[in-house]
Protein backbone atom coordinates (compact mmCIF):
# COMPACT_ATOMS: atom_id res chain seq x y z
CA UNK A 1 0.00 0.00 0.00
CA UNK A 2 1.97 2.97 1.14
CA UNK A 3 4.87 4.08 -0.77
CA UNK A 4 4.53 0.55 -2.72
CA UNK A 5 5.81 -0.85 -6.16
CA UNK A 6 5.16 -4.40 -6.65
CA UNK A 7 6.75 -7.27 -8.70
CA UNK A 8 5.12 -10.45 -9.75
CA UNK A 9 7.58 -12.67 -8.85
CA UNK A 10 6.42 -13.70 -5.44
CA UNK A 11 7.57 -17.29 -4.96
CA UNK A 12 7.06 -17.50 -1.16
CA UNK A 13 3.66 -16.38 0.30
CA UNK A 14 3.99 -12.98 2.69
CA UNK A 15 6.18 -10.65 3.25
CA UNK A 16 9.89 -10.51 4.25
CA UNK A 17 10.03 -7.45 6.53
CA UNK A 18 13.43 -5.53 6.40
CA UNK A 19 14.98 -2.70 7.98
CA UNK A 20 19.26 -1.96 7.72
CA UNK A 21 20.13 0.55 10.59
CA UNK A 22 23.74 1.19 11.88
CA UNK A 23 24.45 -1.94 13.64
CA UNK A 24 22.58 -4.37 11.50
CA UNK A 25 19.51 -5.61 9.59
CA UNK A 26 16.30 -6.58 11.89
CA UNK A 27 13.87 -9.04 9.36
CA UNK A 28 10.84 -10.83 9.87
CA UNK A 29 9.10 -13.22 6.98
CA UNK A 30 5.14 -14.35 7.78
CA UNK A 31 2.02 -15.13 6.30
CA UNK A 32 -1.35 -15.47 6.67
CA UNK A 33 -2.29 -19.39 7.67
CA UNK A 34 -4.81 -21.15 9.42
CA UNK A 35 -5.70 -20.90 12.79
CA UNK A 36 -2.75 -18.60 12.86
CA UNK A 37 -0.88 -15.97 11.11
CA UNK A 38 2.33 -17.68 10.90
CA UNK A 39 6.37 -16.28 11.59
CA UNK A 40 8.33 -18.59 9.72
CA UNK A 41 11.80 -16.70 10.65
CA UNK A 42 12.46 -13.76 12.51
CA UNK A 43 16.05 -12.16 14.27
CA UNK A 44 18.35 -9.67 13.79
CA UNK A 45 21.92 -9.71 11.81
CA UNK A 46 25.55 -7.64 12.66
CA UNK A 47 27.01 -5.83 9.49
CA UNK A 48 30.13 -4.30 8.82
CA UNK A 49 30.17 -1.32 6.90
CA UNK A 50 30.43 -2.77 3.21
CA UNK A 51 27.56 -3.69 1.47
CA UNK A 52 29.45 -7.09 0.89
CA UNK A 53 27.90 -8.19 4.15
CA UNK A 54 24.46 -6.79 3.02
CA UNK A 55 24.31 -8.68 0.29
CA UNK A 56 25.97 -12.20 1.69
CA UNK A 57 23.20 -11.71 4.40
CA UNK A 58 21.04 -11.67 1.92
CA UNK A 59 22.10 -14.73 -0.05
CA UNK A 60 22.29 -16.41 3.40
CA UNK A 61 18.55 -16.28 4.03
CA UNK A 62 17.74 -16.85 0.41
CA UNK A 63 16.05 -13.40 -0.03
CA UNK A 64 15.02 -13.82 -3.75
CA UNK A 65 12.41 -16.51 -2.80
CA UNK A 66 10.47 -13.38 -0.96
CA UNK A 67 8.23 -10.59 -1.62
CA UNK A 68 10.60 -8.07 0.35
CA UNK A 69 9.41 -5.09 2.00
CA UNK A 70 11.28 -2.29 4.12
CA UNK A 71 9.84 -0.21 7.25
CA UNK A 72 10.64 3.40 7.52
CA UNK A 73 11.56 4.73 11.11
CA UNK A 74 10.26 7.82 12.29
CA UNK A 75 12.41 10.28 11.55
CA UNK A 76 11.86 9.60 8.01
CA UNK A 77 8.67 10.04 6.94
CA UNK A 78 5.98 12.39 8.18
CA UNK A 79 2.21 10.85 8.37
CA UNK A 80 -0.37 14.26 8.07
CA UNK A 81 -3.99 14.41 8.75
CA UNK A 82 -5.16 16.32 5.90
CA UNK A 83 -9.11 17.21 3.83
CA UNK A 84 -9.53 14.48 1.67
CA UNK A 85 -9.59 16.95 -1.66
CA UNK A 86 -12.74 16.44 -3.95
CA UNK A 87 -11.34 15.39 -7.19
CA UNK A 88 -11.46 12.10 -9.16
CA UNK A 89 -9.06 9.60 -8.03
CA UNK A 90 -6.34 9.96 -10.85
CA UNK A 91 -5.83 13.39 -9.39
CA UNK A 92 -6.04 12.83 -5.91
CA UNK A 93 -2.08 12.53 -5.41
CA UNK A 94 -1.44 15.42 -7.33
CA UNK A 95 -4.05 17.44 -5.04
CA UNK A 96 -2.37 16.17 -1.97
CA UNK A 97 0.85 17.33 -3.19
CA UNK A 98 -0.31 20.80 -3.29
CA UNK A 99 -2.16 20.35 0.02
CA UNK A 100 1.39 19.42 2.01
CA UNK A 101 3.22 21.18 0.00
CA UNK A 102 3.95 24.11 3.57
CA UNK A 103 3.70 21.30 5.72
CA UNK A 104 6.85 19.14 4.93
CA UNK A 105 10.08 20.27 5.92
CA UNK A 106 11.53 20.07 2.36
CA UNK A 107 10.31 21.26 -1.26
CA UNK A 108 7.57 19.22 -2.18
CA UNK A 109 8.93 18.32 -5.65
CA UNK A 110 11.60 16.11 -3.56
CA UNK A 111 8.77 14.17 -2.04
CA UNK A 112 7.67 10.79 -2.20
CA UNK A 113 4.13 11.08 -1.25
CA UNK A 114 1.38 8.60 -1.09
CA UNK A 115 -2.41 8.58 0.76
CA UNK A 116 -4.31 6.45 2.84
CA UNK A 117 -7.80 7.00 2.82
CA UNK A 118 -9.41 6.73 6.36
CA UNK A 119 -13.09 4.62 5.90
CA UNK A 120 -16.01 6.66 6.64
CA UNK A 121 -16.39 9.22 8.59
CA UNK A 122 -19.79 10.02 10.68
CA UNK A 123 -20.80 13.06 8.38
CA UNK A 124 -21.37 16.66 10.06
CA UNK A 125 -22.34 20.34 9.21
CA UNK A 126 -19.58 21.86 7.37
CA UNK A 127 -17.09 18.77 8.23
CA UNK A 128 -15.00 17.44 5.40
CA UNK A 129 -13.86 13.85 5.05
CA UNK A 130 -10.10 13.34 6.64
CA UNK A 131 -7.29 11.48 4.82
CA UNK A 132 -3.73 10.87 5.78
CA UNK A 133 -1.22 11.79 3.47
CA UNK A 134 2.79 10.40 4.03
CA UNK A 135 5.71 12.27 2.83
CA UNK A 136 9.08 10.61 2.46
CA UNK A 137 12.44 12.71 0.65
CA UNK A 138 13.54 11.06 -2.36
CA UNK A 139 16.91 11.13 -1.95
CA UNK A 140 15.99 8.68 1.29
CA UNK A 141 13.53 6.34 -0.82
CA UNK A 142 16.28 6.15 -3.85
CA UNK A 143 18.65 5.33 -1.20
CA UNK A 144 17.11 2.70 0.21
CA UNK A 145 15.89 1.40 -3.11
CA UNK A 146 20.13 1.72 -4.26
CA UNK A 147 21.03 -0.09 -1.47
CA UNK A 148 18.34 -3.31 -2.26
CA UNK A 149 19.14 -3.56 -5.58
CA UNK A 150 22.80 -3.46 -4.94
CA UNK A 151 22.60 -6.29 -2.35
CA UNK A 152 19.88 -8.15 -4.62
CA UNK A 153 17.48 -7.51 -1.97
CA UNK A 154 14.30 -7.73 -4.64
CA UNK A 155 12.36 -4.82 -2.70
CA UNK A 156 8.50 -4.58 -3.28
CA UNK A 157 7.10 -2.27 -0.95
CA UNK A 158 8.40 0.78 1.81
CA UNK A 159 5.82 0.59 4.64
CA UNK A 160 5.33 2.69 7.73
CA UNK A 161 5.26 1.77 11.29
CA UNK A 162 1.43 2.84 11.51
CA UNK A 163 0.39 0.32 9.19
CA UNK A 164 2.02 -2.62 10.43
CA UNK A 165 0.60 -1.40 13.68
CA UNK A 166 -2.54 -1.91 12.09
CA UNK A 167 -1.98 -5.50 11.10
CA UNK A 168 -1.25 -6.50 14.68
CA UNK A 169 -4.06 -4.49 15.94
CA UNK A 170 -6.33 -6.38 13.56
CA UNK A 171 -5.75 -10.00 15.01
CA UNK A 172 -7.02 -8.65 18.38
CA UNK A 173 -10.96 -7.67 16.85
CA UNK A 174 -13.47 -9.59 17.23
CA UNK A 175 -16.59 -8.00 18.50
CA UNK A 176 -17.64 -5.44 16.09
CA UNK A 177 -15.81 -2.65 17.87
CA UNK A 178 -12.51 -0.68 17.61
CA UNK A 179 -9.49 -1.39 18.88
CA UNK A 180 -6.73 0.77 19.83
CA UNK A 181 -3.14 -0.22 20.11
CA UNK A 182 -0.17 1.60 22.07
CA UNK A 183 3.08 1.34 21.25
CA UNK A 184 6.15 2.23 23.23
CA UNK A 185 9.56 2.52 21.66
CA UNK A 186 12.36 4.00 23.65
CA UNK A 187 12.39 7.44 23.19
CA UNK A 188 8.62 7.72 21.40
CA UNK A 189 5.05 5.74 21.65
CA UNK A 190 2.28 5.17 18.75
CA UNK A 191 -1.29 5.06 19.41
CA UNK A 192 -3.14 3.34 16.49
CA UNK A 193 -7.21 2.79 16.35
CA UNK A 194 -8.59 -0.07 14.33
CA UNK A 195 -12.06 -1.18 13.20
CA UNK A 196 -12.63 -3.58 10.69
CA UNK A 197 -9.15 -4.41 9.70
CA UNK A 198 -8.82 -1.34 8.66
CA UNK A 199 -6.74 1.60 10.23
CA UNK A 200 -9.16 4.52 11.64
CA UNK A 201 -6.76 6.96 13.83
CA UNK A 202 -2.69 7.29 14.17
CA UNK A 203 -1.29 9.27 16.47
CA UNK A 204 2.58 9.55 17.48
CA UNK A 205 3.76 11.19 20.69
CA UNK A 206 7.02 12.48 21.95
CA UNK A 207 7.22 10.02 25.04
CA UNK A 208 8.61 6.27 25.34
CA UNK A 209 9.55 3.85 27.53
CA UNK A 210 12.64 5.82 28.93
CA UNK A 211 9.67 7.73 30.70
CA UNK A 212 7.18 5.14 31.53
CA UNK A 213 9.65 2.52 33.09
CA UNK A 214 11.24 5.27 35.05
CA UNK A 215 11.82 5.25 38.81
CA UNK A 216 8.85 7.03 41.23
CA UNK A 217 7.45 9.61 41.04
CA UNK A 218 9.00 10.45 37.40
CA UNK A 219 7.17 6.77 36.22
CA UNK A 220 3.39 8.62 37.83
CA UNK A 221 4.31 11.88 35.94
CA UNK A 222 4.82 10.32 32.67
CA UNK A 223 1.95 7.75 32.78
CA UNK A 224 -0.26 10.70 33.64
CA UNK A 225 0.86 11.97 30.55
CA UNK A 226 0.68 8.64 28.72
CA UNK A 227 -2.85 8.48 29.99
CA UNK A 228 -3.81 12.60 28.76
CA UNK A 229 -2.59 11.99 25.02
CA UNK A 230 -4.35 8.59 24.96
CA UNK A 231 -7.42 10.48 26.30
CA UNK A 232 -6.60 13.15 23.32
CA UNK A 233 -6.93 10.00 20.58
CA UNK A 234 -9.79 8.73 21.64
CA UNK A 235 -11.75 11.66 21.96
CA UNK A 236 -10.67 12.78 18.56
CA UNK A 237 -11.56 9.41 17.62
CA UNK A 238 -15.45 9.89 19.17
CA UNK A 239 -15.47 13.01 17.04
CA UNK A 240 -14.95 11.36 13.95
CA UNK A 241 -16.65 8.24 14.76
CA UNK A 242 -19.25 8.90 16.63
CA UNK A 243 -21.12 5.48 16.09
CA UNK A 244 -17.68 3.05 16.66
CA UNK A 245 -17.19 2.86 20.29
CA UNK A 246 -13.41 1.70 21.37
CA UNK A 247 -13.89 -1.90 22.60
CA UNK A 248 -10.46 -2.07 24.52
CA UNK A 249 -6.88 -0.47 24.35
CA UNK A 250 -4.11 -3.23 24.19
CA UNK A 251 -0.85 -2.14 24.94
CA UNK A 252 2.46 -3.76 22.82
CA UNK A 253 5.10 -5.63 24.28
CA UNK A 254 8.22 -3.94 26.45
CA UNK A 255 11.33 -5.46 27.33
CA UNK A 256 10.66 -5.53 31.01
CA UNK A 257 7.05 -4.84 32.74
CA UNK A 258 5.02 -1.68 32.95
CA UNK A 259 2.23 -0.06 34.39
CA UNK A 260 0.86 1.01 30.99
CA UNK A 261 -1.97 -1.33 30.71
CA UNK A 262 -2.86 -0.96 34.54
CA UNK A 263 -2.63 2.59 34.83
CA UNK A 264 -4.95 3.29 31.68
CA UNK A 265 -7.41 0.82 33.42
CA UNK A 266 -7.73 2.75 36.28
CA UNK A 267 -7.35 6.19 35.35
CA UNK A 268 -9.78 6.24 31.77
CA UNK A 269 -12.05 3.44 33.24
CA UNK A 270 -10.96 1.34 29.82
CA UNK A 271 -10.43 -2.37 29.29
CA UNK A 272 -6.47 -1.98 29.10
CA UNK A 273 -4.39 -5.52 28.36
CA UNK A 274 -0.63 -5.97 27.75
CA UNK A 275 -0.40 -7.98 24.84
CA UNK A 276 1.83 -10.90 24.27
CA UNK A 277 2.31 -12.26 20.42
CA UNK A 278 2.87 -15.92 20.90
CA UNK A 279 -0.73 -15.64 21.32
CA UNK A 280 -1.76 -14.76 17.90
CA UNK A 281 1.05 -15.80 16.08
CA UNK A 282 2.52 -19.24 15.28
CA UNK A 283 6.00 -19.93 14.76
CA UNK A 284 8.48 -22.07 13.73
CA UNK A 285 11.56 -22.58 15.77
CA UNK A 286 12.26 -20.56 19.03
CA UNK A 287 9.17 -18.46 19.98
CA UNK A 288 10.39 -14.60 21.13
CA UNK A 289 10.66 -13.03 24.38
CA UNK A 290 9.04 -10.24 25.42
CA UNK A 291 12.47 -8.04 24.38
CA UNK A 292 12.21 -9.62 21.03
CA UNK A 293 8.75 -8.77 20.18
CA UNK A 294 9.25 -5.31 21.58
CA UNK A 295 12.26 -4.67 19.14
CA UNK A 296 10.96 -6.24 16.08
CA UNK A 297 7.11 -5.49 16.56
CA UNK A 298 6.85 -3.50 13.67
CA UNK A 299 8.03 -5.68 11.29
CA UNK A 300 6.38 -8.92 12.68
CA UNK A 301 3.09 -6.62 11.63
CA UNK A 302 4.79 -5.27 8.46
CA UNK A 303 5.17 -8.82 7.72
CA UNK A 304 1.69 -9.44 8.03
CA UNK A 305 0.23 -7.11 5.08
CA UNK A 306 -2.77 -8.27 2.97
CA UNK A 307 -2.09 -5.53 0.32
CA UNK A 308 -1.70 -7.07 -3.28
CA UNK A 309 -1.56 -3.36 -4.71
CA UNK A 310 -0.33 0.25 -4.74
CA UNK A 311 -2.98 3.35 -4.64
Amino acid sequence: MLLGWLRNNKKVPGWLTLSVGASGVDFVHGFHGAPKPHITQYGSHPLAEDLQDLTKFAQQIHVSRYACAAILRPGQYQLLLVDAPTVPKEELKAAIRWRIKDMIDYHVDDATVDVLEIPQQDAGVGRNRLMYAVSAPNDLIESMIRQSENARIPLSVIDIPEMAQRNVAALYEGSGRAVGLAYFADDWGLMTINYREELHLARRFELGLGQVAADAPAEEAALERVAVEIQRTLDHFERQFRSIPVERLLVAPTPHATRVAEFLKARLGVDAQDIDLRDVLAFDGDRPERDVQWRLFHHFGASLRRETKSL
